[in-house]
């Protein structure tokens, strides 16, 4: 299979398991373009983590790192980061025990963005002023799926209205894209009075968030899943889908690699380690919606291997 998806021979690409790897990526192949949906997180999964040695700012840093904030309120919010960021991500405390943690972040800081008077119209030139960035090679990943009619599922615990005026003004926003976010609620002047529906943080991106279930069971002939994230609260992203069959799991382990990289390796079939491109989500996508005349014998050899 690596010789037919040569991305995943980059030197990023990391596999615990490259015989079960090959068996779902023959199973999703056979299968073919219509009985598969994409699952994805959004910051630092579609978008970058870092440009030239500089971190990128996620769709939450957009905000607080734009001139409508105040620098009393980004201070308070680079307080709670350097607070809460290292519980989030520290790897002897369970999720369970993480969960009031993620919460009470999330909540602080949405009080304080509620305080600054942001305003609807002010959201698209705060990203377009922002470094954010989508991954390369996300034109051919957008495109792709949209072509192929094949719906991407974006769950992101980041700001919605955010995240999707990023991709909207990368020129990607496909009617097969459905977001489920933390979503700004403006009052009638049009300013931020709050945020609709559950909060959504890194740990509960599961079936949890209710609103989910009804998209899932609309698609219960989409049952195979290439599902994307780059932290372990997005491995439960496809807990609400019924009925799957076989589901490739790809993290991108962009920080802390070292002491992160074995429990990346237990938990996605692959890991992409520092690896700021869509290439290897492309070339998969690319083997799997090639059909051809091998496609059987490619199956029945990677079944047997």
């Amino acid at each position: 299979m690596a010789e037919e998806v040569s991305t995943l021979l980059k030197a990023t690409v990391l596999m615990r398991q490259p015989r079960r790897v090959r068996e779902i990526v023959g199973a999703l192949r056979r299968a073919g373009g219509d009985r598969l949906q994409v699952i994805s997180d959004f910051d630092m999964t579609l978008s970058r983590f870092a440009c030239n040695g500089q971190r990128c700012p996620s769709s939450h840093n957009i905000l607080d790192n734009s001139k409508i904030i105040s620098e009393e309120c980004r201070k308070e919010l680079s307080a709670l980061l350097h607070h809460y960021y290292p519980i989030e991500i520290d790897p002897h405390r369970t999720i369970k025990e993480k969960l009031p943690h993620m919460v009470e972040w999330w909540t602080k800081a949405h009080n304080l963005l509620c305080q600054q008077r942001i305003h609807k119209s002010q959201i698209a030139q705060v990203v377009q002023e922002s470094t954010a960035m989508l991954r390369e090679g996300y034109k051919t990943f957008f495109n792709t799926l949209y072509q192929n009619h094949i719906p991407l599922f974006i769950f992101s615990a980041g700001i919605g209205d955010i995240l999707e005026e990023l991709i909207r003004q990368m020129d990607v926003l496909h009617s097969n894209i459905h977001i489920v976010s933390n979503y700004m609620d403006f009052n009638e002047e049009g300013f931020l009075q709050g945020f609709k529906g559950q909060l959504i943080h890194t740990y509960n991106k599961n079936s949890s968030v209710c609103e989910n279930s009804n998209y899932f069971q609309q698609l219960q002939d989409k049952t195979n899943i290439i599902l994307l994230g780059d932290s372990m609260g997005d491995l439960t992203m496809a807990d609400g889908v019924p009925g799957i069959q076989n589901i490739l799991k790809i993290g991108f382990l962009n920080d802390k690699v070292e002491e992160r990289r074995e429990r990346y390796m237990d938990a996605y079939d692959i890991v992409l380690e520092k690896d700021e491109t869509l290439d290897v989500v492309n070339g998969l996508l690319q083997h799997i919606l090639s059909q051809g005349d091998h496609v059987e014998m490619q199956g029945s050899r990677g079944a047997g291997l």
